[in-house]
Parts: structure tokens; sequence; C-alpha cells
């Protein structure tokens, strides 16, 4: 394809992507103009327009499922915050507020009882219930909704760390639903949404874990990040040195740092003409803010499919491993704001290839003197990080260069491959009990400190393993790396997976769970819909350490004093 003259690093095609999408979004502006104002009468009549539309084109069989399915998918479709949902399942959460270094006020939510349990005290000093605290923050333009949004208990990770016996606190970004509060200034203007990545690693991620130790009086938890939340994680943990004693274990799910790119032709030229094109397509507040507007106007398996559609659009994803039911109960919660400016970094970081901080300068191709001898963008310094790192990523998720990834990460980093997930499957897929917890489990049985500090007999693993595993789509594990002069005993990945993590649940697909429960044709089935089955079993102790054995059905497990 032939290059424009003189501003030569787009081609032809990629202008005309560009002019489209311009295009699209001044659409896009006039009709949420229009809707902005229209009565509450004329919005619902468009809804019920756009249901009865979807239902005459939609067989009578799956009419039938999606009416057998909506008692489970409907309540927490249209729950209004993280407190709902939880109520949903029998569990009383916390609303804490953060007040960060720069005046951001920011909502944390923490689940710290079992069903049963809330008239004890939990880590509230002397006399109280000590447990082991985690951490879960969420990703790019998300909240704290999207870790409890799911259809089945045993499915959400926070309930089952509850269950465990861990103390669940989860995070909320600056400018989200639960965090658009400033002592400085307020939403509508500028200023508040001038904010990127940096202000989540030098602000928000440090001063979220120090409350919570404080509050819970412990000397460390553990994280758990995902997408942009493992980002977070990276750069804040890379630059406060401190920080790393106060984080005992780092699990990275969909872990993200330098994107490879996107697939969609529009999104992409945009990244390779200027990042900063994008404070002209969406101006420098929030990003998608008309989102919630099609979510009011369109019937819900409407918006699954056009959330699908996107999701396919920019990122190549087919999301085979959530189900239907799941992605309508999920999909309302998937959105939140966040600013263009943090948009910005992600598109500055794919561009350069690198984890670097915001670069505040541009990069325009007629400046004079930004060249690498010239200027140097700051980067995160993750090679620095001591805090013990798994990562759980996805085989078929576009956005993990896994080895980029490692080459920049400490040597003391372990990462774990599901062949078959994509981005969003970390979280949703129809069988991440399965193939996701038991990662988790292990990482916070191996490195995670005991609640109170480090008891008698404990010891954390020696952070200078090297392993570097891949989990495939059918469990198979695959390790690299020297020898060890521990005493091993070896086992099979499906063991391992029974002995890590056993809920209890029969062998049917989730789907044939749900069939199975509903039994008629019921839409509300009232609050028993969301009972709690048995107390899970505590997980056995195993740890994934280097073996001479290169036997790929294999594992390593083993045995702690």
């Amino acid at each position: 394809m032939p290059r424009v003259p003189f501003v030569g690093r787009l081609s032809l095609r990629d202008y005309v992507a560009l002019i489209t999408s311009f295009a699209l979004l001044a659409l896009e502006v006039i009709i949420r103009t229009i809707t902005l104002l229209l009565p509450g009468p004329i919005v619902r009549w468009f809804y019920r327009a756009s249901r009865n539309a979807f239902n005459r084109l939609s067989s009578p069989a799956s009419r039938h499922s999606r009416n057998r399915k909506k008692a489970v998918s409907s309540p927490i479709a249209q729950a209004n915050d993280f407190l709902d949902i939880c109520e949903l399942y029998g569990y009383t959460a916390e609303e804490h507020i953060v007040q960060t270094g720069d005046g951001y006020l920011l909502g944390v939510h923490r689940l710290g009882y079992k069903r049963g349990e809330e008239d004890q005290k939990v880590n509230a000093g002397p006399g109280s219930v000590q447990k082991k605290v985690v951490y879960l923050h969420h990703g790019l333009m998300m909240n704290s909704e999207v870790w409890v949004c799911l259809t089945e208990r045993e499915r959400c990770l926070p309930f089952m760390l509850v269950e465990q016996g861990f103390d669940v606190w989860l995070g909320n970004n600056r400018g989200n639903k639960y965090s658009k509060k400033s002592l400085h200034t307020t939403p509508d203007k500028i200023a508040f949404w001038s904010f990127s990545m940096d202000q989540f690693a030098f602000h928000d991620i440090p001063d979220t874990i120090d409350y919570v130790l404080s509050t819970t009086k412990q000397p460390s938890l553990s994280y758990i990040g995902f997408s942009q939340g493992t980002a977070q994680a990276f750069a804040t943990l890379s630059i406060h040195p401190m920080l790393n004693e106060k984080v005992d274990v780092f699990v990275a799910l969909a872990p993200a740092m330098a994107p490879p790119g996107l697939a969609g032709g529009i999104v992409a030229s945009l990244v390779k003409s200027s990042p900063e094109i994008l404070y002209l397509a969406f101006g420098r507040r929030a990003i998608f803010g008309s989102a919630t507007m099609w979510q009011a106007l369109l019937y819900p398996a409407i918006f699954t499919w056009f959330i699908d559609k996107s999701l396919s659009f920019l990122f190549g994803w087919h999301t085979n491993n959530i189900t239907a039911h799941q992605k309508m109960a999920a999909y309302p919660h998937l959105y939140s704001f966040s600013s263009v400016k943090t948009v910005v970094h992600w598109f500055q970081i794919i561009r350069h290839g690198t984890f670097q901080m915001f670069d505040d300068e541009g990069s325009s191709p007629l400046a004079v003197g930004k060249g690498s001898k010239y200027y140097k963008i700051a980067k995160f310094p993750t090679r620095n990080i001591k805090t013990p790192i798994v990562l759980v990523y996805g085989g078929s998720d576009s956005l993990v260069d896994i080895e980029l990834m490692l080459r920049e990460l400490p040597r003391h980093t372990v990462a774990k491959c599901i062949k078959k997930y994509e981005h969003l499957d970390l979280l949703w897929a129809h069988d991440v009990d399965e193939l996701v917890f038991p990662h988790v489990l292990e990482a916070l049985q191996t490195y995670a400190m005991p609640a109170g500090g480090p008891q008698k007999g404990w010891k954390a693993i020696d952070r200078g393993i090297h392993d570097r595993q891949s989990l495939g789509a059918n469990g198979s594990s695959t390790l690299e790396g020297s020898g060890s002069d521990r005493s091993l005993r070896l086992i099979t990945q499906d063991q391992r997976l029974r002995q890590a993590y056993d809920w209890g649940l029969d062998s049917s697909t989730p789907d044939e769970q749900l069939d199975e429960s509903e039994g008629d044709e019921k839409v509300d089935e009232g609050p028993e819909r969301f009972a709690l089955s048995p107390t899970p079993k505590a997980p056995s102790l195993l740890v994934a350490l280097q073996t001479p054995d290169r036997n790929h059905d294999h594992i390593a497990e083993a045995t702690t004093p």
C-alpha cells in the first residue's frame, strides 16, 4: 500500500480507517445528545421495541433457553452495586473509603465473613479472629463488581477465598463508579480526569494497601490482579521497594504489561498515528461515557451481542468459554468510568513496545530532538520487584506477550498458561474454578505469610526458584529449568487439581447443573436460588518446583515441614 507523502507513518488504508472512526464517533455524539433529550417513556419504548424485535428473530428453542436461565442472570444483571450482588449470595460486605496522597477518595469493599460469622470480629486486634488478607484489583474501565457478578457461587473467586478463611478486600481506581470524588476538584472538570497509570502506581495502589494493612493490623497481604490491575501492581512494586515487604505474593490473572497490539484496523491506526489523537476523538475527561446509554436503550440480549462483536473486532476474542447466561449477568457490570489519559497511556506503551511511564511531551513525528539520544521516557523498573510473582494467562489472549513479560520481570517469576483461555475467561469462564482457582490457592499457600506475622515453623519457599510452567488445555504441564535437590514426589496434573481444590461438585457442566436446578420454567425463585452449598474443603499445600524429570505429563509436589 503506497504511503501518504510527508506524514508517512500511515498508509492510505489507515487514513480511511481514521476518517471512518471519526464519522462513527460523530454519529454516536448525535445519537447520545438526542437520547439525553428524550423523555423516559420514549427511552422505554425503544427498549421494548428492541426486545420485541430480538424475540421475533429468535427461534422458539432459543427463547425457551433464555427464559430458563433468566432466573439466575437477571438478579445479578439488575443488581445496583457490589453490596447488592453479595447479598444475593448471602454475604455481608463492607464499604470503606481510602484518601490518596493527592486527594482522591477511593471506594474499597471488604468480604471478611463467611455466612454466619457476621457477629464475630475479624482482624480487629487482640481477641478477634485472625485471617490472612487478600487484596483483589480490577482491570481497565472496570470496578470491583467484575469479581462477584458470576452466575454460580463456586466460580466466584472472592467467595471461594472467603470460604477458605481469607479476609478479602477489593479495590477501585480513581474515576470509576465507586471513586468519583476528590478533595480538590470535581468530575465535571478536566483536572479530575488528568490521571494515568502513573497515578495508580504512585498513589492508588500503595495508599489502598497501607489502609487495608492498617485496618486489619496485619503485616502483609496477598495481591491478586486482573488485566490492568496486574499492570498497576507491576508498576507500583517496581517503584516502591518497601511495598515489596508488605505484599507477600502477587498473583497476576491475564497479566498486562506491553500488549503486542490490537486486532481492529481502526484502533490499530489510532495507535500507529499518534496516541494523543484520542484526545480529539474523546476529549480529556471520561472515555466511553455513552456505554451506559446503550445499555439503557438496548434489550440485554442485544447489548450482549453488541459487546461480543466489539470484543471480536478490537481484540479478536470469541468468548466461547463464557456461557450465554454468564454474559447476560456480567456484561452490565463490565464497564466503569476511566480517563481518556489512561487509554492514551496504554496506546503509548503499545506503540513503543515497552512498559513505560506516561510521556507528557507527546510523540509528535515533527518534534525536534526527540530521538533516543536526547530523550528517554522513564520505564517502570520491573526487574527490581522482590515479591514472588505468579502469572496465570490464557494461551489465546491477544493482549499477553508472555516472552516480553518474562524478559522484563525478575527470574523468580512463575508463569502458567491455560491454552484455550482468552482474556475475560480468567474471570468468567465456565470452568474457571477448575483451571484457575487451584493455581491461586497454590500460590497463596506457598508464599503468603500467616495471619498475624510469621509463626513458628513457617518458612516461605525460596524466592530464587526459577520456574516457567505451561498448563495446557487438557491440564498437562511442562516444566523447564535445572533440577532440584529437594525430596519430590511426582503426581499427575489431574490428581493435583483434585487435591488442591475440591468443592464437591459433580461432573456435569454449569449449564447442565443449571438446567437440573431449575426444573420448571420459573422467572423469580427468590433468594434460595443463591443458597450456599457446604463449605469447601481446604486445599493441600502444593508447590510447583523444578525437577530433573522432564515428563510433560507430570508436575512436582514438595512436602513442607
